[in-house]
């Protein structure tokens, strides 16, 4: 045999070596993402209560013990959803609208006050399966805004409705309107009243308590959800919008990545599209969800000086609560593990 034929003949086996080891990764990688969809959790929940100055030395024992047991019955009742079944949607729902129904949080029955002495609301939600979503803002009659965001959603010709358009809209889907005093708690008016005498909280400031809420779930079939709920920004302007009503900021899901729920500085949120921007980053970046939040958060908005976090959830159940202010009101849950419960900053070393 010549060389030029031994040439040839190894040259060929050089290629179909390669070939053959190009396949074999090929399939190694396939193999490992079956692995990892194999170990998804059944489902996969978490909650947030809003994020601040939250520190140990400005609570009570009583307040904190407040905090943790409401996160946890709010939680709980969206793990039981998920438990026998339930949709990531209705598991969303019910836990946020159980933390509105709470004068502990910024949201429904404990909201804020705005300029005017008024109480405004916004909510949103989005489903991660077809990308459904619904959003409120500026009500004041609505007993649950995350149930007329819902059912904005549900009827499916609009997104987001605003003000009386929306409590009519509301108010003919099902849901009954309550006068707007059954939202007064003594605190935050006593909070109000201060602001309006002194006129020093006109704009966000760091070292203040954001009690938005908001939730993200995985059910059994595999769909995200998530939605949000707020009083919005203290002494905010009348009909001032923030990012929780809004897609894409302060609310998105998308079962090709994960389901985030914002809380913080509503003005930077929606300026860098937040929730989306992590999506986006897992989708085109190839990023974890945990390096996606981190970097929204810990670097990106950090470096605007815009405080506030986000809980995420992404479609293997991984779960991501990140916040870059001293503490945030969070919970989290997976099927077959102990419920987490947390408040402050140096709790973080605990399993996330």
């Amino acid at each position: 045999m010549s060389d030029k034929n031994e040439s040839s003949i190894s040259h060929n086996f050089n290629h179909l070596f390669s070939f053959a080891w190009l396949i074999f990764l090929f399939l190694l990688m396939g193999s490992c993402n079956r692995k990892t969809e194999q170990i998804r959790p059944a489902y996969a929940m978490a909650i947030h209560g809003g994020a601040g100055v939250i520190k140990p030395e400005n609570m009570t024992t009583s307040m904190d013990s407040a905090y943790r047991a409401a996160l946890s019955e709010a939680l709980k009742k969206g793990e039981d959803i998920l438990k026998n079944g339930g949709t990531s949607i209705d598991a969303v729902t019910t836990a946020i609208t159980f933390m509105e129904d709470s004068p502990l949080f910024n949201a429904g029955k404990g909201a804020v006050f705005n300029e005017a002495g008024q109480i405004e609301h916004d909510a949103s939600v989005m489903e991660g399966k077809d990308h459904g979503a619904g959003a409120v803002g500026a009500v004041r009659n609505i007993k649950n805004p995350v149930l007329a965001a819902r059912k904005v959603m549900e009827d499916g010709r609009h997104v987001f409705l605003v003000s009386q358009g929306a409590e009519k809209f509301a108010a003919t889907s099902g849901l009954v309107p309550v006068d707007p005093s059954y939202f007064f708690t003594q605190k935050q008016w006593d909070k109000y009243e201060k602001t309006a005498a002194t006129q020093l909280e006109r704009e966000f400031e760091l070292n203040s308590k954001h009690g938005t809420v908001g939730a993200v779930a995985l059910d059994q079939e595999g769909n995200l959800a998530a939605g949000t709920s707020t009083g919005g920004m203290h002494f905010k302007r009348v009909d001032r919008l923030g990012d929780s009503p809004v897609i894409g900021a302060g609310t998105y899901a998308d079962n090709e990545s994960c389901a985030v729920s914002a809380t913080g500085h509503g003005e930077y949120f929606i300026k860098n599209a937040v929730a989306y921007d992590i999506s986006a980053r897992m989708r085109y970046a190839g990023q974890s969800l945990e390096e996606a939040s981190d970097f929204v958060i810990m670097d990106k908005l950090q470096k605007l000086d815009a405080g506030g976090g986000i809980i995420a959830i992404d479609h293997f159940g991984n779960i991501s609560l990140k916040f870059n202010t001293p503490g945030m009101f969070r919970a989290s849950v997976k099927a077959g593990e102990p419920m987490q419960v947390r408040i402050y900053t140096d709790e973080l070393e605990k399993k996330e």
